[in-house]
């Protein structure tokens, strides 16, 4: 092979490169776009009810010590 020959190739190749780079920049700004998710609400006595148990769970470990 001669350099010609070689540089040659290499040409092709970064143009296919290109293209494939081209090809999936379009496509994947679409798939990068991510849903927004809704949070969900929880109502006080929920929050309470968590918060007691959580110190519950602090109490039990404390008394273990």
């Amino acid at each position: 092979m001669t350099i010609e020959s070689i540089l040659i190739e290499i040409d092709a190749e970064i143009s296919r490169l290109k293209q494939v780079r081209s090809l999936l920049s379009t496509t994947s700004t679409v798939e990068r776009v991510k849903p927004i998710r809704k949070r969900r609400k929880m109502s006080a006595a929920a929050r309470k009810r968590i918060a007691a148990a959580q110190k519950a769970r602090w109490a039990k470990q404390k008394a273990t010590k």
